[in-house]
């Protein structure tokens, strides 16, 4: 497999487990480069893991967790720096497609200036609680953006254009943790950024096969809740330059 110059998978893995080995693997067989980012690990999985120049594989250090944004933040800086456009975030327990890198990959590169959203197609194993909550979020994104075609706000299965990511994360403290998916997704549509949505597969992993999760119900719906009041009082600031963005776009 040739290497991209362009576009590069990142993971960033917080005390994924075992799990974190088949992710990595499936991930280096579908593209290359696969980058981890170890947001402060302290369960091991990582550290046996190593830069691998040979195969375009990479792994960043943090020296404590920061969450998952923090964690996206240092491997998308290093990635621009490195002359990267774009970057593929999946999440490193299983979770996410690998095989359908390629496709999103194809479809970042046939529309660079768009970010690809995974849409997912939920199995009869996905609990009921987090498939019905997510709706709340998906309403309140698709508000925040006048509904301006972002398919689900938490599915983090994703190619971002590093440039105009980077510059939004770069200017404030927040989408530091599980609020960064949502809050990248709004974000990045007020900046003009346009959204694909393709399905993705989603596969939850049961705690006897190395399934692991880091939600927790009340701290990150709170959180949740918190920064969609942040960005609906930023909406409402916006709110003017929004529908004449949209009315123009109708009108062309």
């Amino acid at each position: 497999m040739t290497p991209s110059r362009s576009h590069l998978v990142l993971i960033p893995s917080y005390n994924t487990g075992p799990i974190l080995a088949e992710t990595l693997a499936a991930a280096r067989a579908a593209w290359a480069p696969v980058w981890l980012v170890s947001d402060g690990s302290t369960d091991g999985a990582a550290d046996a893991l190593r830069d691998d120049p040979g195969t375009d594989f990479r792994v960043i250090t943090m020296p404590r967790n920061g969450g998952k944004g923090s964690a996206v933040l240092a491997g998308l800086a290093e990635a621009a720096r490195l002359g990267f456009t774009h970057a593929l975030v999946m999440d490193a327990d299983g979770q996410h497609p690998a095989a359908q890198i390629g496709e999103f990959m194809a479809a970042s590169m046939a529309a660079p200036g768009a970010m690809v959203l995974g849409k997912p197609v939920f199995g009869p194993e996905a609990p009921a609680l987090r498939v019905g909550g997510r709706r709340i979020s998906n309403g309140w994104a698709n508000l925040e953006t006048l509904w301006s075609g972002i398919g689900d706000s938490l599915f983090g299965f994703r190619v971002y254009p590093i440039a105009p990511l980077l510059r939004i994360m770069q200017a404030q403290a927040s989408m530091r943790r599980f609020d960064f998916d949502p809050e990248a997704a709004v974000r990045l549509v007020w900046a003009g950024v346009p959204a694909i949505n393709l399905p993705a597969h989603v596969r939850y992993v049961p705690v006897a096969e190395g399934g692991v999760s880091h939600f927790r119900y009340g701290r990150d719906n709170l959180l949740l809740t918190r920064m969609h009041a942040r960005l609906f009082i930023g909406f409402l600031g916006r709110l003017p330059w929004l529908l004449g963005r949209k009315f123009t776009r109708r009108a062309g």
